[in-house]
C-alpha cells in the first residue's frame, strides 16, 4: 500500500545571491515517524513570475490533488499584519512569500477535504485565513503571560513542558487524548487575538490564550495548535495522539484516491 504523501509549506530565504525554500528537519521527520508518510516540500512560489508576466505561479489545485495531507510548520517570521487590518510592530520578521502561499492554500485545502495540521506560525496563518486577528506581542498584553522560550536554554529545555492546556470537553483533541488537560511546550511570541469565523476552540492556556482550534464543519480532519508536538513526537503521549488523528485522516484520503 502506498504511503500517505504530506506536503510541508516552506520558508523562503535568501543566501547570498540565491533564493532557497526550506523546512526545519523536525517537521519532515515527524511525517516519517508519526504519520508513516512521505514528506514533500511545497515551495513558496504561488506569486512566481506574476510581477514580471513570465508565469502564473504554482498551481495549488494540482498540488493538493496529489497530496494526502498538508502540514503548516512553525517559523521565525510572522504573518504580515496587513492581512488582518493592522500595521507592523517593531521587532517582527515578515515573509510575504510564505503568507501568499499559506493564506491561499489553507482555504483551498479545507474545501478539497485535504487533512491539515497547522503548528505555531501555521496556527496563526490559519486564524488569519479565516478572518481572525493576532496579538503581535503577546507578552505586552497584561492579561497574558510570556509564552516565549528562553533562547539561552538548551533545545531540550526550550521544547520541554512549559504549562498545561485545558482541552475543550468533547472536542477533537479531548477525544483523541482521552483527558481534559495536557502539558505542552511554549515557544511563541504571537497568538490569537480574535478567533476566525467558524472556528472552534480546542485548547486554552492557563491565562486564557487560545492554543488550539479547528474548523468543525470541514470535510476532513484539521487542527491548528500553538505548541510544538513535532519535537520528539513519538515520546509524548499527547503529541502522539494529535499526530494519530492526522495520520488516520491522511491514510483515509490516500486509500480513497
Amino acid at each position: 500500500m502506498r504511503k500517505p504523501i504530506v506536503g510541508l509549506t516552506c520558508e523562503a530565504q535568501v543566501d547570498g545571491l540565491h533564493a532557497y525554500h526550506r523546512v526545519s528537519e523536525k517537521y519532515a521527520a515527524s511525517v516519517i515517524d508519526a504519520v508513516g508518510g512521505v514528506p514533500v516540500l511545497i515551495p513558496a512560489l504561488t506569486e512566481y513570475g506574476k510581477a514580471t508576466g513570465t508565469g502564473s505561479g504554482m498551481d495549488l489545485h494540482a498540488l493538493l490533488d496529489g497530496l494526502d495531507g498538508v502540514l503548516l510548520p512553525g517559523g521565525y517570521s510572522n504573518v504580515e499584519p496587513c492581512h488582518y487590518g493592522e500595521t507592523s510592530r517593531p521587532g517582527t520578521l515578515h515573509e510575504p512569500q510564505r503568507d501568499a502561499l499559506t493564506l491561499a492554500l489553507i482555504p483551498l485545502a479545507i474545501s478539497k477535504g485535504v487533512p491539515l495540521l497547522a503548528i505555531c506560525r501555521g496556527l496563526q496563518e490559519m486564524n488569519v485565513a479565516y478572518g481572525g486577528t493576532l496579538h503581535q506581542h503577546v507578552h505586552e498584553q497584561d492579561a497574558f503571560m510570556d509564552h516565549r522560550e528562553n533562547k539561552a536554554d538548551s533545545r531540550a529545555v526550550q521544547y520541554g513542558h512549559a504549562h498545561v492546556v485545558s482541552l475543550t470537553p468533547n472536542g477533537v483533541l479531548a477525544q483523541l487524548y482521552g483527558q481534559q488537560q495536557a502539558s505542552v511546550n511554549s515557544l511563541h511570541g504571537q497568538g490569537v487575538k480574535q478567533l476566525g469565523a467558524g472556528l472552534q476552540i480546542e485548547a486554552v492556556a492557563p491565562d486564557g490564550l487560545i492554543e488550539a482550534f479547528c474548523d468543525p464543519n470541514a470535510k476532513a480532519f484539521n487542527m491548528a495548535i500553538q505548541w510544538h508536538p513535532e519535537y520528539k513526537v513519538t515520546e509524548d503521549p499527547f503529541y502522539s495522539a494529535i499526530y494519530d488523528g492526522f495520520r488516520a485522516a491522511c491514510q483515509q484520503r490516500q486509500q480513497s484516491r
